[in-house]
């Protein structure tokens, strides 16, 4: 094992960062009221806790099995502005989460994994750590989506849509190169 040391600092902190969202995950389980959502949570904290391991592996010089499969999502979304939820005040002194609030909570955590698992791979010259850091990146855009499924069918998160007049107009200002005319210019 002979990693550079910013790759260590980075993985110290990426460890310590994993460690906290495994413990922050169980406290959301604890006071999650949906069931669907606790086992959402209960499997990304599985999930995390996994990767934490296989961390600590690296770390010690074992190596890790770095492999990842796509989830199926079940979950189907919408598009527009369908029974959006209401948003409650927030309470400033409140000794539990809602699930909105929950679910708020873990979609940001992981959207922040896949940023900084992705800025961690950059920096990374050991390609298992390297890796490491992809798959984490993508894990968290991953349960990131799934946590985003479940906000949306439940109305806390719609996006709008354009009308057809504007996607229209918004996909047809993008022209295709023109293939040939690219060849031509190459060759010359």
């Amino acid at each position: 094992m002979n990693y550079a040391a910013h790759e260590i600092l980075e993985m110290s902190e990426a460890l310590r960062v994993k460690a906290a969202e495994i413990e922050q995950h169980g406290m959301y389980v604890n006071q999650c009221q949906d069931q669907q959502l606790k086992n959402i949570l209960s499997k990304h904290q599985q999930i995390m806790s996994n990767s934490y391991q296989q961390g600590i592996s690296l770390m010690n010089g074992k190596g890790a099995q770095i492999t990842h499969r796509s989830p199926n999502f079940s979950g189907q979304y919408s598009a527009g502005m369908h029974q959006q939820a209401t948003m409650s005040a927030p309470i400033t002194n409140t000794s539990t989460l809602a699930d909105q609030t929950i679910a708020t909570l873990a979609l940001n955590t992981h959207k922040c994994g896949a940023v900084m698992g992705m800025q961690w791979a950059n920096e990374c010259a050991d390609p298992q750590l390297r890796s490491y850091h992809v798959n984490g990146a993508t894990m968290c855009q991953e349960m990131g989506y799934e946590i985003w499924t479940w906000m949306n069918q439940n109305g806390y998160y719609q996006p709008p849509v354009f009308s057809s007049q504007q996607t229209a107009q918004m996909t047809g200002m993008f022209q295709p190169i023109n293939m040939g005319q690219q060849q031509m210019q190459n060759m010359q």
